[in-house]
């Protein structure tokens, strides 16, 4: 069948331990010789860094992958069969900590109040961030918004009639509706570009730590089972529910700390746009998916509850370092403060 193209992402990252140093040196090899290491899926906890970088790459192998990886490995069943390993425990650990999962109404009420005393990432940026910070938020978040929309596109084909039809009206404003400067993930990078940030796709993979790395892991484990289209929707719902009040406050944060048009656009285009999306989501998506399967109630209500948890342990993760003068990032970024 000839020379079989190898992925045109970044490049692999350095392991950080040994579940994502068996799956590195797996990835590197051939896949018709490349022989199974030994899988050690108990080892540690599923919120560590190697578990959580392992099933990320697991995961983006069904995305832009890495360079200088095969792409054959995509669904070779020793990856497949790793990957499972990995999100069995990570699964039964969002269970856990979300504990009863509440009712899906109070959810959404409950995120469609704003508190008058907000204190997450959003606010402190807005209220006290700096610069070096507002950097540093962006670059945790680029792993997902450099593909936004990717991981909710997989649930397409999994739903129909329509809360699907819905869904796409959603993802046609993600992808730019028909044009490619207004596609989100392409406003982003120009945001971290206006930043001094390098806005290449997976370039801060090595910096960004497993509270982050959490967030978009959730998002393909539900994008790409079936069995769990009602958790994805829940999730997806959760993000565009929140993200226009939070995209205000994010714009108007950058905009005090210097940053440019090209910097604020990306939030400034959200708090419309996903002010539209919340309407679709909760009654397009939500209502008419539950009419067609009322089953997927509580996996909806889960696939919220589970989202907004990772959204706080990230929060709760560069606040705590933010408040005590230090970064939130594997490695600081080191940019110039004059930048």
């Amino acid at each position: 069948m000839g020379v079989t193209a190898v992925g045109l992402g970044p490049r692999l990252p350095r392991p950080r331990g040994p579940l994502s140093g068996d799956l590195v040196a797996l990835l590197t090899t051939d896949p018709e010789t490349g022989t199974v290491t030994p899988v050690r899926a108990s080892v540690g906890s599923p919120w560590s860094e190697d578990h959580q970088l392992a099933l990320y790459i697991c995961y983006e192998l069904h995305y832009r992958s890495f360079a200088d990886v095969d792409a054959r490995w995509e669904w070779d069943p020793r990856i497949l069969g790793l990957r499972a390993q990995l999100e069995r425990p990570f699964l039964e650990a969002l269970r856990a900590e979300v504990g009863p999962v509440p009712p899906l109404a109070r959810q959404l009420q409950e995120l469609l109040t704003e508190p008058s005393d907000g204190d997450g990432l959003s606010y402190f940026l807005l209220r006290r961030g700096e610069r070096w910070q507002a950097r540093e938020y962006l670059a945790l978040r680029s792993i997902y918004h450099l593909k936004e929309a990717d991981p909710q596109s997989w649930v397409i084909p999994r739903l129909h009639g329509a809360a699907q039809a819905a869904l796409v009206a959603v993802q046609y404003d993600e992808y730019g509706a028909g044009r490619p400067e207004h596609t989100h993930s392409r406003m982003f990078a120009e945001m971290m570009a206006d930043l001094g940030l390098n806005c290449g796709y997976g370039h801060y993979l090595e910096h960004t730590p497993a509270a982050a790395l959490a967030v978009v892991n959730l998002m393909s484990l539900f994008a790409l089972h079936r069995m769990y289209r009602g958790a994805l929707v829940g999730q997806f719902a959760g993000v565009e529910i929140t993200s226009s009040p939070g995209s205000a406050r994010l714009a108007a944060a950058l905009e005090r700390l210097g940053a440019g048009p090209a910097g604020t656009r990306f939030y400034l285009e959200h708090i419309e746009a996903d002010a539209v999306h919340e309407q679709l989501m909760r009654h397009g998506v939500i209502d008419a998916l539950l009419a067609d399967e009322p089953e997927l109630r509580e996996d909806v209500a889960f696939g919220l509850a589970a989202s907004t948890l990772l959204d706080n342990r990230l929060a709760h993760h560069a606040l705590t370092c933010w408040k005590q003068g230090q970064s939130a990032l594997l490695d600081p970024l080191n940019i110039p403060a004059a930048v």
